[in-house]
């Protein structure tokens, strides 16, 4: 897998260079993944627009992978590969919920109260145990209104259980749920498709039928939620914090 094999290089060039700029790795899904062709692809993950808002003084390492939840993101390898990168001082921004709640599919399906719940705890003491801080984050928000013009709630209880966790064991939370609801309730349902992958026919060569898409984000989109998450990372008070921009 050429992520799996990305992620090991890095561990050994890290290793060879004794690189001592701390590293934010990135766990999570399509929401937060880095696409290919990026100059063609109209979809983007806001991790991938993430170290704009950041200064040189630490390495983004996007681990996140389209389609992933909490379960399959370990049962395919994925988090032993990050784990087997990390070093002391190093930060890891865990992130899932979209896929977990997909009861059809056995191999992502998590409830949120038990699966979900253990798998953000193993997380935590995992990425702790290998000597980084870690931060949890709630999923973002689907664009789904109401006929009032109201965003409504698609997560059920995954958010809340995030925040939970988080509390439980001392761990930063970023909810880019409410943060990623205020920006999308404030663009309204017009507004908001420019934040989405909202194509009109013959737009984009890669979606020459167009393409109406409430959950991936656009350039800008992607931008907008990454500028959130950097600024509630400044508040978290970890040494990742400080490698904030502060022009962002």
């Amino acid at each position: 897998m050429k992520a799996l094999a990305a992620l090991a290089l890095g561990a050994v060039l890290s290793a060879a260079t004794g690189q001592e700029r701390p590293t934010l790795f990135l766990v999570g899904d399509s929401t937060m993944a880095t696409r290919a062709d990026a100059d063609r692809n109209p979809e983007h993950g806001w991790g991938e627009m993430l170290p704009r808002f950041l200064d040189d003084g630490v390495t983004v390492r996007n681990a996140a992978v389209n389609g992933r939840s909490s379960k399959s993101f370990m049962d395919e390898g994925r988090w032993a590969a990050v784990l087997a990168e990390i070093h002391p001082g190093d930060c890891v921004l865990v992130q899932f919920g979209h896929n977990d709640q997909k009861r059809e599919d056995p191999a992502r399906y998590t409830d949120a109260h038990t699966g979900y719940r253990q798998n953000l705890l193993r997380y935590v003491a995992e990425a702790r145990a290998n000597g980084a801080s870690v931060v949890i984050a709630s999923p973002i928000v689907r664009r789904r209104f109401d006929a009032a013009g109201v965003l409504e709630d698609t997560h059920g209880d995954y958010p809340a259980v995030a925040a939970q966790v988080a509390r439980e064991t001392g761990t930063p939370f970023v909810d880019l749920q409410q943060l990623s609801r205020g920006l999308v309730q404030s663009a309204g349902v017009e507004g908001s498709k420019a934040l989405y992958v909202w194509l009109e026919p013959g737009q984009n060569a890669m979606h020459p039928q167009g393409r109406q898409d409430n959950t991936h984000l656009s350039a800008r989109g992607a931008t907008e939620i990454a500028r959130l998450a950097a600024r509630a990372l400044r508040s978290t008070g970890l040494p990742i914090a400080r490698h904030v921009r502060t022009d962002g």
